[in-house]
């Protein structure tokens, strides 16, 4: 407790306020991805599903609703980025899984098994490892200051690597494996994700130097951050919308925080050489913290399918079942002994 109170004492105030902004941030995107799969469920059953290609979800004012929760959950998270470092405020996203998951379960019926439930404690327990270890936000004086950053070559580099991967999953894994494999539309919006972030930070730091005073709206650094703040965040709602449409929610939001907080601490540690400023012990314990976050999510994701209990279990076969007669309709399958499936 003793430590716990030296460590908030130690805090900048910036940093209290990033991670105030984090936390109500998970809360508005957790509840978000419920409501918008519930949207894309209801669109989906009248319309062309996101999962293949169909938009009839804009049409859905459930899914906007959902939409709206999400935007203002990203504009405390933008705020956050502005006070606190990546590395403090990323990790805190692990909130929102839990968030998911309890609603998941509760309005969804996509039950989670015990080691599920554990799965999300290792996730918290491994980002909170990562908060309280979290290095003090660098102090930066101007637009043009990250932009020397970003454009230093070790960045550059991995911008490079992350747009010709994005490039690769779109046009040759997509139209294969997106219907299947989760790791495809998560890929896309992961990896999108860690530049949106720094270009979310940067844009950050311009609006609050700019409210402090100096006014850095006259760079065109601050617009060029701006356009591809809006690049990335359309290119991963759009793909986002089909993870969620096609996979299981429980199972798209860990692995979603887990590859999205990866790649985004290391583009900060690129960017803004985070580690530069800690000791081998702090960093050391930052890395013990994503593994214990990446055991919660194995759990998550090996035990999707799994339920406490025989009685459970058959019950949750029929419930599979039934599901899969509903994706089908939806898709415009038709049945084939459908007497055989329907429970009685």
């Amino acid at each position: 407790m003793s430590a716990v109170r030296r460590w908030s004492e130690g805090m900048s105030s910036d940093n209290v306020k990033g991670l105030v902004l984090a936390i109500s941030s998970s809360l508005f995107i957790g509840a978000s991805f419920i409501v918008k799969k519930k949207g894309l469920k209801k669109a989906g059953a009248s319309g062309v599903r996101a999962g293949v290609g169909g938009y009839s979800y804009l049409l859905e004012p459930l899914w906007w609703v959902g939409m709206i929760t999400m935007v203002v959950g990203e504009i405390a998270n933008f705020a956050a980025y502005a006070f606190a470092p990546a590395i403090l405020v990323t990790p805190l996203g692990a909130l929102s899984i839990i968030i998911s998951a309890v609603l998941a379960h509760i309005i969804l019926r996509e039950r989670l098994h015990t080691f599920g439930i554990l799965g999300c404690a290792l996730c918290v327990v491994g980002s909170t490892t990562i908060v309280l270890h979290a290095p003090p936000e660098r102090q930066i004086e101007s637009v043009a200051e990250v932009w020397a950053l970003a454009t230093e070559p070790g960045f550059l580099f991995y911008t490079a690597l992350v747009l010709t991967i994005v490039f690769v999953l779109i046009f040759h894994f997509v139209p294969q494996y997106g219907q299947t494999h989760i790791m495809v539309y998560i890929g896309v919006c992961s990896l999108v994700g860690s530049i949106s972030v720094m270009s979310v930070k940067a844009l950050g730091i311009a609006l609050k130097l700019t409210f402090s005073g100096m006014n850095q709206l006259v760079y065109p650094q601050t617009w060029a951050f701006t356009l591809v703040v809006v690049s990335c965040v359309i290119t991963q709602m759009n793909y986002l919308n089909k993870a969620l449409d096609t996979f299981n929610t429980a199972v798209v939001s860990p692995i979603y925080y887990v590859m999205f907080t990866s790649l985004t601490i290391l583009a900060s540690v690129i960017m803004f050489k985070d580690w530069d400023r800690q000791t081998p012990t702090q960093i050391i314990t930052e890395m013990c913290g994503f593994v214990t976050i990446l055991s919660g999510t194995f759990l998550l994701h090996k035990t999707k399918d799994m339920v406490d209990g025989p009685s459970l279990s058959t019950s949750m076969s029929m419930r599979s079942l039934k599901h899969e007669e509903e994706e089908l309709l939806i898709e415009g399958i038709p049945l084939k002994r459908q007497d055989s499936l329907r429970i009685p």
